[in-house]
């Protein structure tokens, strides 16, 4: 099974020397370390990359530009849903607007294409416009909001797209 997690996954390379694959254990401190530079809170911790690195469940991308991991993502498939969830998508500070996130969202849709998932869904916060064009500039639709959602009291938009 592991194999067929690692094949839905493939490598992409793209024109600005960035590829996105699928992250691996060797990831891990580059992953941890993008996600705390990127949010000031509701964090995914080192014990919890690792544990989606080795699940079956989740999907963890990383895009890296030379040697240096310039974004990571991490979609989560529960079973017998007909969607994924994007959880957490993350891009260095310095390289962000070069379509780095774009790459890594591009990448997750295939993968959950080839599980079979039919939808995408997310939350954003509300105070993420970048984000939100994002999302919204590749498909994907408001479907409602949650109050005081992150750890800040900050309020979250739910986006969706169909995947069919």
């Amino acid at each position: 099974m592991r194999a067929a997690v690692s094949s839905i996954f493939a490598s992409d390379a793209g024109p600005a020397g960035v590829h996105v694959r699928r992250a691996t254990a060797n990831d891990l401190d580059a992953i941890v370390a993008l996600e705390d530079a990127a949010f000031q809170g509701d964090r995914i911790s080192r014990r919890q990359w690792r544990h989606h690195l080795e699940s079956l469940g989740a999907g963890v991308l990383r895009a890296i530009h030379g040697r240096r991991v310039v974004g990571a993502l991490l979609l989560l498939f529960r079973r017998g849903a007909r969607s994924g969830r994007l959880y957490s998508l993350a891009v260095a500070s310095g390289q962000r607007g070069r379509g780095i996130g774009e790459r890594l969202l591009r990448a997750a849709e295939r993968a959950a294409r080839r599980r079979g998932v039919g939808a995408v869904t997310l939350e954003v916060r509300c105070d993420n416009g970048a984000a939100q064009r994002l999302y919204e500039r590749l498909g994907y639709q408001r479907c409602g909001m949650r109050a005081a959602y992150y750890e800040d009291g900050a309020d979250a938009l739910r986006y969706r797209k169909s995947l069919g």
